[in-house]
């Protein structure tokens, strides 16, 4: 995302800062976490030199519900599953059955990006490592919210993707090369990646409650429900299925399945306690490139507050972001989906790691926990992360209302737009999405993509040729501008959106859109 001049630290930051941090209780934490930052439920998981030191659920799996978090509560991970895909490719590494730095092509050979030397030149380590040119979740409307393309068509859909850099250039995070490597996963097992990673990794572990699929979670009771904001208070809301998108954010886990897997990879990927010889997932070998940084990664400036959290090194691996806290080394992951945000974060030289578990939206909860937890167990001098970040994540909130403020005064209100109404109906047709259609329905005028089924709003006018779309699902916290440029004659030439909020998740890549009318396209032919 741009960067931005940070927030002025609040009064009650300054406080934070300056007083003495409480002395660390897990539940107390916990419990100023679930009020502070409005979760209904969190599941942890702490593992030290083997042993599961902590497997505990927080709270409750469902607002308004009676039934409590549990260390088998099973949660949607997201991109925490990216780790799960780097290392079933190391597994196939070490088998001999492919090489990192293999053209994707030997093993997919319709495989194109938009530029011809990048779709022979791309290998199944750049797949992984955020370093292909793509600009941050570029194509993600092909996935989120839940769409109607399958995996095949997605991957197709990647020769219409402009890049927004050079190719290695530099880092930006992407979702769709990790679809890619999933389907890799696939066509070397001769199964679905989910069946292939139960077979190779969850059976293996012991990770028998972990899933694969929203599907596969159907009969069992104890699942975190889907949680978010919509006007500024937390609800339940509906999980979003994603079964095109599963290389990328398919697995669904619980405190105690999520101790196996951190004491494996901290183990250099052996299973299970005791003895040698003991089988392993992967060599150390591989282990070891998996935490290697591949693709060098910003440090932005720090929040007020938060200087402390500044590394002096952040670079992506092979599913894992890399980076430093106190001198050590820490392998790390976060992941988000509708209603749920998870971290793993391990520390290698400590034989540390921690899984958090949320079923709600909330990075500051997440964070905070996770700083208090590592001060802890490393035993360096603790702060209060849940007051420090909770000041900063207000302020930032105040920042982007301020913004959103500014705008709304500047803008001409008075102003009409240049076409009447009907006149913006119609089909528009984007290279890579594809169709999104505006009509008028009941009085309201509505936007609608034609693959993705919730993404459905109603135009509202802005100023001049710009409207605002209101999404029918507001917990989506996507609203968008929605931009109309003419032709000389008055025809609509195209049409461009952009989130109205800076605090949009990124994979709302409406940016990336550039859709002109399909009336038009005929005329020309």
């Amino acid at each position: 995302m741009p960067s931005r001049p940070a927030a002025q630290p609040s009064a009650a930051a300054v406080a934070a800062a300056a007083a003495p941090a409480p002395a660390f209780d897990l539940d107390a934490d916990v419990a100023s976490v679930l009020k502070a930052f409005e979760v209904p439920g969190i599941a942890i998981a702490v593992v030290k030199d083997g042993k599961v030191l902590v497997a505990r659920g927080f709270g409750v799996r469902k607002l308004g519900q009676p039934a409590a978090v549990d260390a088998q509560t099973l949660f949607e991970v997201a991109s925490n599953s990216k780790a799960f895909t780097a290392a079933a490719l190391a597994m196939l590494v070490d088998e001999g059955r492919l090489a990192w730095d293999d053209p994707v092509t030997k093993h997919l050979p319709g495989f194109q990006m938009y530029d011809a030397y990048v779709s022979n030149a791309i290998t199944v380590r750049d797949l992984l490592t955020h370093r292909s040119g793509l600009g941050l979740g570029a194509g993600d409307l092909l996935w989120w919210p839940t769409s109607s393309f399958s995996t095949d068509e997605i991957i197709e859909k990647l020769r219409y993707i402009r890049p927004a850099s050079s190719f290695r250039n530099s880092y930006a995070y992407d979702n769709l090369l990790y679809i890619v490597a999933g389907k890799i996963i696939a066509e070397k097992a001769g199964k679905p990646w989910g069946a292939a990673i139960r077979e190779r990794i969850l059976a293996p572990l012991g990770m028998h409650a972990t899933t694969t699929s929203l599907d596969d979670n159907a009969g069992n009771p104890n699942l975190a429900g889907a949680h978010s904001k919509i006007n500024g208070r937390i609800a339940a809301v509906k999980s979003m299925p994603v079964p095109n998108a599963v290389g990328a954010v398919g697995i669904n886990s619980n405190a105690e399945d999520l101790a196996k897997w951190m004491a494996a990879l901290l183990d250099g990927g052996r299973i299970g306690a005791g003895a040698e010889p003991r089988a392993r997932l992967f060599s150390a070998a591989q282990g070891r490139e998996m935490w290697t940084a591949q693709t060098p990664m910003k440090i932005a400036e720090p929040k007020p507050g938060l200087e402390a959290l500044t590394p002096n090194f952040n670079a992506y691996g092979l599913g894992f972001n890399l980076r430093d806290y106190k001198g050590m080394k820490l392998a790390q992951h976060g992941g988000a989906l509708q209603g749920f945000f998870s971290q793993v974060v391990m520390v290698p030289e400590a034989k540390l790691g921690v899984a958090i578990l949320t079923n709600a939206e909330s990075g500051a909860a997440m964070r905070s926990l996770q700083w208090r937890i590592l001060d802890h167990y490393l035993g360096v001098a603790p702060s209060d992360w849940i007051g420090l970040i909770g000041a900063a994540e207000r302020a930032g909130h105040a920042e982007d209302a301020h913004k959103q403020g500014k705008a709304a005064a500047a803008r001409a209100a008075k102003s009409r737009p240049s076409l009447p109404p009907a006149a913006y109906d119609g089909e528009y047709q984007d290279a890579w999405y594809g169709a999104a259609t505006i009509r008028h329905d009941g009085g309201k005028h509505l936007l609608s993509f034609s693959r993705t089924p919730d993404l459905v709003g109603e135009l509202e006018h802005w100023q001049h040729d710009t409207f605002i779309v209101r999404w029918k699902e507001r917990n989506f916290n996507a609203d968008a501008y929605v931009t109309f440029a003419l032709n000389p004659d008055g025809s609509i030439e195209r049409m461009k959106m952009a989130p109205v909020s800076a605090e949009t998740d990124f994979s709302y890549d409406f940016a990336d859109l550039a859709f002109t009318p399909v009336k038009a396209k005929k005329a020309q032919q």
